[in-house]
């Protein structure tokens, strides 16, 4: 599965992974600087460089007007998906001085969701992604507090293992945040959900869980 990651301009401390090859570095904007730092190159570079404050140069480089309908990392999120990624980890789009933008960074996981693809928010202490019709698993060695919140009208079928507070096909709504704030048990944990879209969101220390699709996926 190619995997594309996508460096906006917020904060994050470090990479969780490599990226091989095969896979796809977008620079959102502002978040150039960060793969300058990194030593990373750029695959593509997009946005209206407001947060840059320059013009980059270079064939790889699309300039967008300032008013827009996209954002900066939702240009590159549709980039991504056009180029035949399916997972996605995108880095500074969590911990931004903008909590507008952080809002709707949560939105576009949603948004790979309804396209077949699965996104990670990264950034300086959390990881945030977005669950429809599949599970994450997280491994034994997990600790702290793991949230999930109905992104959207009801999440049906959401199911709770090796936590501190389980729940079996049980519903969320979008209106009360009965899953905030659970914990960690030193076992191997298991969030799934059947219909709906569920936010979910974790210590970035515990990594990447393994992802895996049921029904419903493009």
């Amino acid at each position: 599965m190619r995997t594309c990651h996508i460096f906006c301009a917020g904060g994050f401390t470090g990479l969780l992974e490599q990226p091989n090859p095969e896979d796809l570095i977008l620079a959102a904007d502002g978040g150039l600087e960060h793969l300058k730092d990194l030593g990373l190159p750029a695959d593509g570079i997009l946005g209206d460089f407001d947060s840059l404050g320059y013009v980059p140069t270079g064939p790889q480089v699309e300039r967008y007007p300032v008013e827009k309908d996209d954002t900066d990392s939702m240009l590159a999120i549709k980039v991504g998906l056009q180029q035949g990624c399916r997972r996605f980890l995108i880095y500074g789009a969590l911990d931004g001085p903008r909590l507008d933008h952080t809002v709707a960074n949560f939105q576009a996981l949603s948004y790979l969701v309804n396209h077949g693809a699965m996104g990670y928010l990264i950034g300086n202490t959390n990881i945030a992604a977005v669950l429809s019709a599949g599970k994450l698993c997280f491994e034994p060695q997990a600790v702290g507090i793991l949230s999930v919140f109905c992104q959207g009208g009801i999440a049906g079928g959401v199911t709770l293992r090796g936590l501190q507070y389980p729940l079996e096909k049980s519903k969320l709504s979008y209106d009360f945040p009965l899953g905030v704030s659970n914990h960690f048990l030193g076992e191997r944990a298991e969030i799934s959900v059947e219909q709906g879209h569920l936010l979910i969101l974790w210590d970035r220390e515990n990594g990447l869980p393994e992802w895996t699709e049921t029904k419903g996926m493009k």
